[in-house]
């Protein structure tokens, strides 16, 4: 082994046992009733994430000037059975590295910005767990050489966002939707799981370069049926995780979370995951005419109905969710006509540029009143240039978020409770009255 890659194998267990040691100290913290005082949890969050961010970059760049193709760096099996293993394999190249350093970076600057934000807050100790749970899933799915390991960064990033829109729990609303959105990831969970069963039974592993590179032993071993099901699978994933219609409801209900949170994960991270898997799985799609089109179908109504509802948002977090949808939607076109560069560029810059104004969201009538002092009178909205008015029914579509919350609840949601509901009356039945009674 070369000493550029003995040091980026070096990194790489720096990188990773970084966020999964956060966690560790302040989740056991917490789990024994003795959570650490804010300043020990700032100073902790800080080391350990400028440790995982410079470790990244050394590698990045090492790896680069190395020149090295990409390469699996294999940990050993988690378990076998049966002749098939779980592999603990992470997949080194550019495009991992790049993604990765930037992630760190930006979960750096996130973390800063909610010691401060979070000052004093009740679920302090408890965010910051969940802040460490979320790198640690990111850190898992750019680095992810086995789908087991893309699977378990999957649930990570799932689990800790679902749990951040429902941070204010004393509230009804951040609960229930909380809820909503665990239910749609547990969607994109199932997807996800299921593309790991069928990658196994029909090549014998769960390596990520059968979809991640072509060749022989890449995606082309599959034949187009196979690929074509594995890549559907993998769309239904993202759709769920980034939001693409027809999924795009949970979106706005994630506001509920704290800014913080939320700049990170709508406006920065999570939303981008999805696309990051794209990204990676493209040669795959190219075994699969069918799920690339459905991929940049996805992409184009994605970027309109975000567009459509963006213009009439009354919030501002609501209205930067929505943009950030719109760019995710171009992105995911991009990836689905195969501009991967171009879609890596703009996935980098838009990552950053929605992170900022996220950040900056809570200071906006801060900075109008600043504005208005400084020309010494009040903006006026009347001065604004008119706008074109638009037909009602387009408004009303806008307004409504193209009513697919309410398709949802009508063709989904309600068939499942009636059955459900007729289940638990036949059980009952069937228990006679002492199950009645436990009822």
């Amino acid at each position: 082994m070369s000493a550029a890659a003995s040091l980026v194998n070096a990194a790489l267990i720096v990188i990773l046992g970084a966020p999964l040691g956060l966690l560790a100290i302040l989740g056991v913290s917490s789990l024994v009733g003795r959570p650490l005082p804010e300043p020990q949890i700032g100073r902790l969050t800080r080391v350990f994430t400028l440790v995982a961010f410079v470790a990244a970059a050394i590698a990045f760049v090492v790896h680069t000037l190395s020149g090295a193709g990409p390469r699996i760096v294999s940990f050993g099996l988690w378990f076998g059975a049966h002749g098939h293993g779980f592999a603990l394999d992470f997949l080194v190249d550019g495009v991992a590295l790049g993604f990765l350093t930037l992630a760190l970076a930006l979960c750096g600057v996130d973390a800063a910005f909610s010691y401060r934000y979070l000052h004093r807050e009740p679920g302090f100790n408890r965010y910051f767990v969940l802040y460490a749970l979320f790198a640690s899933g990111i850190t898992l799915i750019a680095l992810a050489g086995s789908i087991e390991v893309l699977f378990a960064g999957w649930e990570f990033l799932g689990l800790s966002s679902a749990l951040l829109i429902g941070f204010f729990h004393e509230r009804r609303a951040p609960v229930r939707n909380a809820l909503r959105v665990f239910a749609v990831y547990r969607l994109s969970d199932a997807a996800m799981l299921a593309a790991a069963v069928l990658m196994h039974h029909w090549t014998g592993a769960g390596t990520l370069t059968q979809l991640f590179y072509g060749g022989s032993t890449g995606s082309a071993s599959l034949d187009a049926s196979q690929a074509t099901a594995i890549a559907l699978l993998l769309l239904i994933a993202v759709v769920g995780k980034s939001g693409l219609l027809p999924l795009s409801g949970w979106l706005p209900r994630a506001m509920e979370g704290p800014t913080s949170s939320s700049a990170v994960f709508y406006g920065s991270l999570s939303i981008h995951a999805g696309c990051f898997l794209l990204l990676r799985a493209e040669p795959l799609f190219e075994h699969a005419p069918l799920a690339r089109a459905l991929v940049i179908a996805a992409g184009v109504a994605t970027a309109l109905h975000a567009t459509l509802s963006a213009r009439v948002q009354t919030d501002v977090k609501s209205a930067l969710t929505y943009a950030a949808l719109t760019q995710v939607g171009v992105i995911v076109v991009e990836i689905g006509l195969g501009f991967t560069t171009l879609a890596f560029v703009h996935m980098i810059g838009h990552a950053c540029y929605r992170l900022l104004q996220f950040l900056s969201a809570p200071n906006i009538l801060h900075d109008l009143h600043e504005l208005e002092n400084a020309i010494g009178e009040h903006v006026d909205a009347a001065r604004r240039p008119a706008k074109a008015r638009a037909p009602r029914w387009l408004y009303l579509t806008a307004v409504e978020r193209g009513f697919l919350d309410a398709l949802i609840d009508r063709l989904v949601v309600r068939p499942f409770v009636v059955v459900a509901s007729a289940l638990d009356r036949f059980d009952r039945l069937l228990c006679g009255p002492e199950g009645r009674d436990r009822g």
